[in-house]
Formats: structure tokens, C-alpha cells, sequence
């Protein structure tokens, strides 16, 4: 039995983003997705793989109670990102 390729090509990855923000009440324009997609990369070989989709959350989080702002986005990831890279448990 085969698994099925869970691999997105970069279109499908812009659809999902967009069917996901709208059903989530965001604009889908201001998903910044590569900057969330090398958050979970850095976070996925800094710490641990299950870590990413935690920390992407966490992230998320933070900066909607900052106000949900491009800053507010780029500097909850940064803090975390810095964390993650400065990361040894």
C-alpha cells in the first residue's frame, strides 16, 4: 500500500493559504506565507520537527494580541526564529 504524496506544488500552497484565511475571516494577502514557512524550518531543525506547527501557532498568536500588524507578525517570528536558532535543551 502506497501513501499518498502530501507534497504541494507552490499553486496548490497559494490556494490552501487562501481557502484557509478566508474561512479564518483573514486576508489572505497579508498570510505572509514564506516568512512562516522558513519560521518552521528553522524551528523544525533548531528544535524538533514537531515544534514548527506549535511554534507557527504561537507566533500567530502573539502577534494577533499585538495587534495583528505586519511588524507585529514579523517581530513575534523573529523573537521566536532567534530562539530557535540559539536553541540546545
Amino acid at each position: 500500500m502506497s501513501t499518498p504524496d502530501r507534497t504541494l506544488p507552490p499553486e496548490a500552497l497559494d490556494e490552501w493559504t487562501r481557502a484557509a484565511a478566508e474561512r479564518l475571516g483573514l486576508d489572505p494577502d497579508q498570510v505572509p506565507v514564506s516568512l512562516i514557512l522558513d519560521l518552521a524550518r528553522d524551528v523544525a531543525h533548531g528544535v524538533a520537527r514537531p515544534a514548527a506547527p506549535l511554534t507557527a501557532f504561537l507566533a500567530g498568536l502573539a502577534a494577533g494580541r499585538a495587534g495583528g500588524t505586519p511588524e507585529a507578525i514579523e517581530n513575534a517570528v523573529a523573537d521566536v526564529t532567534d530562539l530557535a536558532k540559539s536553541w540546545s535543551a
